[in-house]
């Protein structure tokens, strides 16, 4: 179903320990792509990463419905036991752990540093800018001694501070005399203060040593970075150069000496009792000025968002998910208006689109600028027609676990396209920008019914490849919101659409429940040959997230309300709840890894959407565990959640285990914080019809709270969530009618 192209891929939507692929950056970053396999990397369209071919090396194609035999209850599918799971790819070198790494995001600029402040050239540690290492190596010496770490710390989604002391002189006891302070920036910068806390002056010479190997985070990643490069001095500073382009650090106040061969900058500095000296470090590319982050333009997509209320940590997880989300925050280099979310730092830091297309999704509450140039920069990449391909946002491809071949993402992207534009226009899209970008959304729900055929379901991109269950949910969810965006603009189709949802739904309830002693599940699959794959993983929140219809309904889901109730009792069950979120696979499913990243491991987006759809069913004591757990979670990682962690049991005193590999900040992770909040007032909008439903979680698990800041039909928007869980507006829109 997609062209074939390379296996590598800068925005792959799993992250190089997924499928075993290097992360490159995107396009038009100025760094040169590596050759595969003795061939170099072809080129992808504007703002997209190739797509790799299917990992058997088959060409792509459609599979057709058949019918669909029973397997027994509880037995495996075909291909589907971890004694002959499917064909996996080359395993992927070991990455650089980012689990204690500070990571300082203001994209196109990443500074990664280590617990103890120094950069020593280790590992991911460097000042980036568009995915090119500047800076490797930036180690303070004073009076000959590199100070004692003694905390490290964010202090905003784009700075670290670090802090070291040090005893220069002698015979004063244990107590440190000169405290060092760091501020580090992912603009490139790095501010060293130095204080004297001692009674007396003390004339301190300050050593920074630098260097670099200008390695792109691809080489890093792999391990196939080069030595330091031989410098030059450079103005205040020292300069470094390649083949691929160079780099220079400059100080402010000019050091007194600088030593090319030694790659030392060095300062005597006077301090006074109780003084302060500091010296600032700007690390820059060859013919190129201070770094200008999208997030922090004048103009900002996100609406000023804050909650607060008697749990205190919410009012700072919003914050740092605001802060995670301006961060991250890139924009099409074709059409500058146009802003989108990477999908995480440091492996992601390109387009991934159905990551894109699901964080603009969950981030409507902040308003709809980012949806919209999400949906317009998506829009330029669909494969043109005519074909079976026609309206296809391409995308790579996503590791499913060992059980199941590897997911086509750009199916997913395809699917999430019209779902967020008419939802989009629910909280408030402009009328004039929704019918812009309704060709695209036709465009994609043509490319649905072509791939459905006469067949029921939609079939794997990959020959032979199952049919999956999750798919099927965005699917089935994007006929029903296409119909009633069709419908909304008098567009031929929306009848069809609905005929076909309505017939997904019959066949579902009878071929992708899978009975058992346990009451019955969803199974993850279809096998080739119709038997389902009966593990039970994350994926199948999809089937609770039904979407947002008119006048505050939800779309009618794929199961139903006894196999939702069932559903629900699983999600929340041990076996899945981990007590800090949702588990990728069950603990009781073969090959159950709590490390795994998609066979235990917490996944937040996931876990997000479990909260979410649990409570607009009804099941709020569910809703309320994985809230509650994840909220925990979000407090020891300093409320910047990864995208993953380790799915271990929660117990009295533990704390939950950091996935090595995980992307920290990550896109879906941020937006995961404003969906679980929202959820709570349970806010669904209809700006074109000028309402506002409010159902919220009347057991009101976090007691109070309150949401300010948020924008509904193109204006701020407040509203309160008493501890009975009664929810009140307290701003709105002029106009804006409550719902009932």
């Amino acid at each position: 179903m997609h062209q074939q192209q390379t296996r590598l891929s800068a925005a792959d939507e799993s992250h190089p320990p997924e499928v075993g692929h290097m992360p490159f950056p995107q396009p038009g970053t100025g760094i040169t792509a590596p050759k595969i396999d003795g061939a170099p990397r072809p080129p992808s369209p504007p703002g997209m990463s190739p797509i790799p071919p299917a990992v058997d090396g088959r060409p792509r194609g459609s599979a057709q419905h058949t019918s669909r035999p029973r397997l027994p209850t509880g037995a495996p599918a075909p291909g589907a036991s971890p004694r002959t799971p499917y064909p996996r790819p080359r395993p992927a070198p070991d990455l650089p752990p980012t689990h204690t790494a500070l990571i300082c995001v203001a994209l196109p600029g990443l500074a990664i540093s280590g617990e103890q402040g120094q950069l020593a050239g280790q590992g991911l540690e460097g000042f980036y800018r568009g995915g090119r290492r500047l800076l490797s190596r930036c180690q303070v010496r004073i009076a000959g001694r590199e100070p004692l770490a003694v905390q490290a710390r964010m202090t905003g989604a784009d700075r670290a501070r670090f802090v070291g002391t040090l005893r220069v002189s002698p015979g004063t006891g244990p107590d440190p005399d000169v405290v060092v302070e760091r501020t580090r920036s992912a603009d490139g910068t790095e501010r060293i203060t130095l204080q004297n806390a001692s009674p007396r002056p003390l004339r301190l010479p300050l050593e920074v040593a630098l260097g670099t190997d200008l390695a792109d985070l691809g080489a890093i990643a792999s391990g196939r970075t080069g030595p330091e490069l031989p410098a030059s001095v450079h103005d205040s500073g020292l300069r470094w150069s390649s083949a691929g382009g160079g780099a220079s650090v400059t100080a402010h106040p000019a050091p007194a000496d600088a030593l090319a061969s030694a790659g030392l900058l060095c300062w005597e500095l006077e301090l006074p009792p109780g003084g302060t000296a500091s010296v600032e470090l700007r690390v820059r590319p060859d013919g190129a000025g201070p770094l200008r982050a999208v997030g922090q333009a004048a103009t900002s997509p996100f609406a000023p968002a804050r909650a607060a209320g008697d749990d205190p940590r919410v009012a700072t997880l919003l914050q740092a998910a605001v802060d995670d989300l301006q961060a991250l925050l890139l924009r099409d280099p074709a059409h500058p208006a146009d802003t989108y979310l990477a999908a995480g730092a440091p492996w992601r830091c390109g387009m991934a689109p159905a990551e894109a297309l699901a964080a603009a999704r969950m981030a409507l509450p902040l308003g709809t600028r980012l949806a919209a140039g999400t949906l317009r920069t998506l829009a330029r990449t669909q494969l043109p027609g005519p074909g079976p391909q026609a309206g296809l946002i391409p995308g790579p491809r996503r590791d499913a676990g060992a059980l199941l071949p590897p997911a086509c993402t750009g199916t997913e992207a395809t699917l999430l396209f019209p779902v967020l534009l008419a939802e989009a226009r629910r909280w408030g899209l402009p009328e004039q920008e929704t019918q812009e970008l309704m060709p695209a959304a036709e465009r994609c729900l043509a490319w649905l019914r072509t791939a459905v055929g006469d067949g029921t379901y939609l079939p794997d991109p990959q020959p032979g490849g199952p049919v999956r269950c999750e798919t099927q949910a965005h699917a089935h969810r994007a006929a029903v919101l296409g119909a009633d965006l069709l419908d909304a603009y008098g567009r031929p189709g929306g009848s069809e659409s609905r005929q076909w949802a309505q017939a997904v739904r019959n066949a579902f309830r009878t071929d992708f429940w899978v009975e058992d002693r346990g009451g019955g599940r969803p199974a993850a699959a279809l096998a080739p040959d119709g038997r389902p794959v009966p593990h039970l993983g994350s994926a199948a929140v999809h089937l609770l997230d039904t979407g947002l219809l008119g006048a505050g309904r939800l779309a009618p889901g794929l199961l139903d309300k006894v196999q939702t109730e069932q559903l629900a009792r699983l999600l929340g069950g041990p076996a899945m709840d981990a007590g800090w979120g949702l588990r990728g696979l069950g603990t009781k499913e073969a090959g159950h890894n709590p490390f795994g990243h998609r066979t235990g491991a917490v996944r937040v987006h996931e876990t997000a959407l479990a909260v979410a759809g649990l409570a607009a069913a009804g099941f709020e004591k569910e809703s309320s565990g994985l809230l509650r757990g994840l909220l925990e979670a979000a407090e020891h990682f300093g409320h910047r959640l990864p995208e993953m962690f380790a799915g271990e049991r929660r117990s009295a005193g533990s704390a939950p285990l950091p996935h090595p590999a995980a992307c920290r900040p990550a896109a879906t992770a941020a937006a995961s914080a404003v969906l679980l909040l929202t959820t709570l007032a349970g806010i669904r909008p209809d700006a074109p019809a000028r309402t506002v439903t409010l159902r919220p979680v009347q057991s009101a698990p976090l007691g109070e709270i309150g949401l300010t800041g948020l924008r509904v039909a193109g204006a701020p928007f407040a509203v309160r969530v008493s501890r009975l869980g009664l929810a009140m507006v307290e701003e709105a829109a002029d106009g804006l009618q409550l719902g009932v």
